[in-house]
Parts: C-alpha cells; structure tokens; sequence
C-alpha cells in the first residue's frame, strides 16, 4: 500500500493536531529503541518498544492518534524523517525499530543491517520459543541505508516487523501466562542487545 505523504512536512502540513503524538526520549544511551508506525498505525509495537527501551535506552515513538484513517500517518521507514527522532537515531550508535506486518500466526521476522546483533537476537527468540524468519519482501528487510533503523552512527540497525496476532498477544496483560510470553521477549531482546 503506498504511503500518503512522502515526508514529515507534507504529513504535519496537511494533519490536524492532535492526528499524532511524538515521543522522544533522550537517555544518552547507544541504544534507540523507535516505533516510528506506533500507536494506531501498527498497533502493539508502541508497547513493544517501550517495554524493550525500558528506562535503560533512548525511545522514540510516532504514534497515530486520530479515530480512524490512521494508515495515512504512515511514512515509510526510507522516507521517515520527522526531525526529533531522525535526530535521536543519528546520535545513537544502533537503533531498533519496532514494525507491524500482516501474515498469519505469530511471527517475528528480523531484518536491517546489523548481522550480528540479529543473529543473537535471533537465536535468543528462537531458544524463548517464537517463530523468527527473515521477511520474504525486500520491502520489509530493512537493508536500505536510507532506512531510519540505520541511521545511527554505526550505519547498521534491526527492524522487527511482527505479525498483528504476536503483538496483540504480548500487549495483553490477561495473556501473559502463556509462553513464550512479553517477558520472555524482552529479555532476549535486552540480553542481545
């Protein structure tokens, strides 16, 4: 689906206020955990990257807020450059950007440029029991420099894209007893990192 604005100025020219929040929490950390989809865009990875970010790493979040047609907020993570959290990325040395994603189950696949902070990722996920594959649509791999996730200092990032049952069942908090659960996932998260 194409996005309906190219860039930040043309989204903030043409939305009401109150159509999105912005979030953008400088930690000084080398870590920047971005939702740059969050809130009603792609919902559940607000929650998710907060819950990584923690109090311990930098967070931003671009979050739909309008009562429906939250889709036109989305700007691709290429073309995502509204200056508060381009700024936080590019000041941190890697940042990890929380996506939504259709397909069926819960899946988490795993992209962006930092190999080998993916593949402990990766391994830490698979060993927690969730599904983690690599994105058939290079769309969705995160590869491009241009892409936010890798704009930090080191020129490498990761980028999640999960499907919408996975992140509906962590952001449930009557769901957390079933594994691999919220914990689980940030924990292998946090000990990769």
């Amino acid at each position: 689906m194409e996005d309906k604005y190219i860039n930040f100025a043309a989204l903030a020219d043409a939305e009401p206020g109150g159509a999105f929040s912005i979030t953008a929490l400088d930690r000084g950390s080398d870590v920047c955990i971005i939702g740059p989809h969050g809130g009603k865009i792609e919902s559940g990875t607000s929650e998710l990257a907060r819950a990584v970010a923690s109090d311990t790493w930098s967070l931003y979040l671009f979050e739909g807020r309008k009562n429906s047609g939250n889709r036109d907020l989305h700007i691709t993570s290429t073309n995502f450059d509204e200056p508060r959290g381009d700024a936080l990325v590019r000041k941190s040395e890697v940042a990890i950007a929380f996506h939504g994603c259709s397909g069926e189950g819960e899946a988490i696949f795993l992209g962006g440029r930092h190999m080998q902070l993916i593949e402990r990722m990766g391994k830490n996920l698979l060993d927690a029991g969730f599904a983690v594959a690599r994105h058939n649509d290079p769309d969705l791999q995160g590869i491009s420099v241009a892409n936010i996730c890798n704009r930090g200092q080191s020129g490498m990032g990761v980028q999640f894209e999960m499907t919408i049952a996975l992140r509906d069942r962590l952001k449930n908090s009557e769901r957390n007893s079933e594994r691999p659960n919220l914990s689980d996932f940030v924990d292998a998260i946090r000990r990769a990192i």
